[in-house]
């Protein structure tokens, strides 16, 4: 899935933004819960997916360059993606925080493993991204839960 674009004007993508904002989401997610109605559930999961690998990859990219308040956000999109596919699959409600809260204590029953402490790890790169308070060797602590969280989900999507 290549990087395309559209063009919005400034007044849709600000309020695009603000949604994305409120609910702790990026633009390309506020855009699918808006048009996945129109779409079945085989290929919203496969866009999940795919904005999976995107997300994993730029944050990849900008962690080698140094950017850690860009790349935790996009670790949180990598972690939140998946959750969305998962949701998707088994039909529970992936669309706030809760929600992802609320999947991976499900999560956790059904493994028997505590994967909350992993999810807290990401939800920390996420508010630094806000906040941009985490310092490298911290910052590379939570790196690696969020890349062990993802090795699970990844297992639990069956994709």
């Amino acid at each position: 899935m290549g990087d395309r674009s559209v063009e919005v004007s400034e007044e849709v993508y600000e309020l695009l933004s603000a949604i994305a904002k409120r609910k702790e989401k990026n633009v390309d997610e506020i855009i699918l819960e808006c048009i996945a109605k129109e779409i079945d559930p085989s290929t919203r999961i496969e866009v999940y997916m795919k904005l999976h690998e995107k997300y994993l990859r730029d944050a990849e990219e900008l962690y080698g360059k140094g950017d850690l308040a860009q790349a935790g956000e996009k670790y949180w999109g990598a972690i939140t993606t998946l959750l969305n596919a998962i949701g998707e699959k088994r039909g529970w409600s992936h669309y706030s925080h809760r929600d992802y809260a609320e999947i991976i204590e499900r999560l956790s029953e059904e493994v028997k493993e505590p994967l909350g402490r992993f999810f807290a790890s990401i939800e920390r790169l996420h508010a630094n991204y806000y906040h941009n308070f985490l310092t490298k060797v911290n910052f590379e602590a939570h790196r690696e839960d969020a890349l062990k969280l993802v090795q699970k989900l990844r297992r639990l999507t069956g994709c």
